[in-house]
């Protein structure tokens, strides 16, 4: 399943405590797309959770779902957090749809 580094869950703890979210929310990982360019992910707060349909991971206290259907292409993925000069934000890094990879006839 996918999981969080420790600077990732610092940050979403901060960010649920800053809005003031009930304590039983966690992040939900959904796959938008796919293609020539690799997976494409959404990240956002959720706090339904459906156990014959959601997958379920903790990291540090923070709690990442996805629906089932996912969690096979998710599964060895990690969720970072950058703060650089460059970039600032959540990034996930899944070695099993390094980006780029989408698809084979795209002559990359």
């Amino acid at each position: 399943m996918i999981t969080l580094t420790k600077r990732a869950a610092q940050e979403v703890k901060s960010i649920m405590e800053s809005q003031s979210l009930d304590p039983q929310t966690f992040v939900r990982a959904i796959i938008v797309g796919g293609g020539c360019s690799g997976m494409q992910y959404t990240l956002g707060f959720d706090t339904e959770y459906d156990s014959l349909v959601d997958a379920r991971a903790e990291t540090d206290g923070v709690f990442v779902v996805t629906e089932k259907k996912y969690a096979l292409f998710l599964d060895g993925a990690t969720i970072d957090f950058l703060d650089t000069e460059t970039a600032k934000g959540f990034s996930i890094d899944n070695p099993k749809f390094p980006a780029g990879a989408g698809c084979a006839g795209c002559g990359h």
